[in-house]
C-alpha cells in the first residue's frame, strides 16, 4: 500500500525537483503489535536503488516485522528535504501504530550507503520541519527511531575515506562550507539509540573505514552496537545472497532487533 508522507504543505519543496511524497507500507496481517523496519534504500542522494527497497522490506516480513520503504528526497533536493521524509513516515508509524499493530518503542530505520547515512541521521538529528509548518497530529508523535541498522554506509562526505559524490548531492553549492558537519561520527552522543553496523573490507565504493569510525564514535559514548565486517563484497549488493558471507548480515539483523531494540 502506498501512502501520502505530506498531505498539504511540503517542507523545504522545490518545485523544480522531483517530489515523490510517498511510502510504501510492508504490514504484516496480525492481531499484535511487532517491530518495524523503516527502509531507505542508497543511491549516493541522486535515486535510491530498487534492490535496497522492497526485497529489504519483504526479508524483515519473513522475520516477523513491519516495514515500509520511504521514497525519501533526493537531489536536486537539498538537505534536510530527505530527513524532513524520514521523521514523517516514523511519525505516521507511532501515530497509527494501534490501528497498523506497530510497536512505536521498536521502530528501526535501515539504510544503505547514502540511505545508511540517512538512516544514521535519523537517530542522530534533531526535528527538522516541524518549526516550518503549522503543526498537525502527526507532528506531535516523537521523530526518532529506536535503533538503526546501517548497511555499507556513508558516515563522512569529504575527501580521504569519505563519499563525496553523496556529500555534494546532498548539499549542493553549500558543500564546501558545511562538508565537515555532515561527518556523522561528530553528531553522536550517550542518547543516540544503538545501531547495527554491516560492511565488506574490500568495498570499493565506500570505503570500510566509515563504518569503523562510527562504531568507534558509538563506543566512545558507550551506545550499544553490534558490527560486522564481511571478507568481500563489492558495495550496494542489498540483501548479498550472491556472497556467502555478506549474506548473513540480514538474519543477523533481525536477530538484533529481537534482542536489543
Amino acid at each position: 500500500m502506498q501512502l501520502k508522507l505530506w498531505e498539504n504543505d511540503i517542507p523545504y519543496f522545490d518545485p523544480l525537483a522531483d517530489t515523490p511524497n510517498q511510502m510504501t507500507t510492508f504490514l504484516l496481517e496480525t492481531t499484535e503489535k511487532h517491530p518495524c523496519v523503516v527502509v531507505l534504500p542508497g543511491g549516493g542522494y541522486s535515486g535510491r536503488a530498487k534492490h535496497e527497497g522492497g526485497p529489504i522490506a519483504e526479508f524483515f516480513n519473513s522475520q516477523g516485522f513491519h516495514a515500509v520503504v520511504v521514497d525519501y528526497r533526493v537531489a536536486p533536493n537539498r538537505f534536510p528535504a530527505g530527513l524532513s521524509d524520514v521523521q514523517r513516515a516514523v511519525r505516521i508509524l507511532r501515530v497509527n501504530a494501534e490501528e497498523w499493530h506497530v510497536d512505536p518503542e521498536r521502530i528501526v530505520t535501515c539504510g544503505f550507503s547514502a540511505g545508511g547515512h540517512l538512516a544514521a541521521s535519523s537517530i542522530l538529528y534533531s526535528d527538522v520541519y516541524t518549526c516550518t509548518r503549522a503543526a498537525d497530529e502527526i507532528d506531535s508523535m516523537p521523530h526518532i527511531p529506536n535503533g538503526a541498522i546501517l548497511g555499507y554506509p556513508v558516515i563522512s562526505v569529504e575527501a580521504g575515506f569519505g563519499h563525496i559524490g553523496s556529500g555534494r548531492n546532498l548539499l549542493g553549492e553549500a558543500y564546501e562550507a558545511e562538508k565537515e558537519s555532515f561527518f556523522l561520527a561528530k553528531h553522536v552522543t550517550g542518547n543516540t539509540p544503538p545501531v547495527y553496523l554491516w560492511h565488506t573490507s574490500d568495498d570499493a565504493g565506500v570505503n570500510v573505514k566509515n563504518s569503523l569510525i562510527f562504531a568507534e564514535a558509538l563506543r566512545d559514548h558507550n551506545v550499544p552496537f553490534e558490527m560486522h565486517v564481511f571478507p568481500h563484497g563489492p558495495h550496494g549488493i542489498g540483501l548479498a545472497e550472491d556472497y556467502p558471507d555478506a549474506k548473513q548480515w540480514k538474519t543477523l539483523a533481525a536477530d538484533w532487533i529481537r534482542r536489543n531494540v
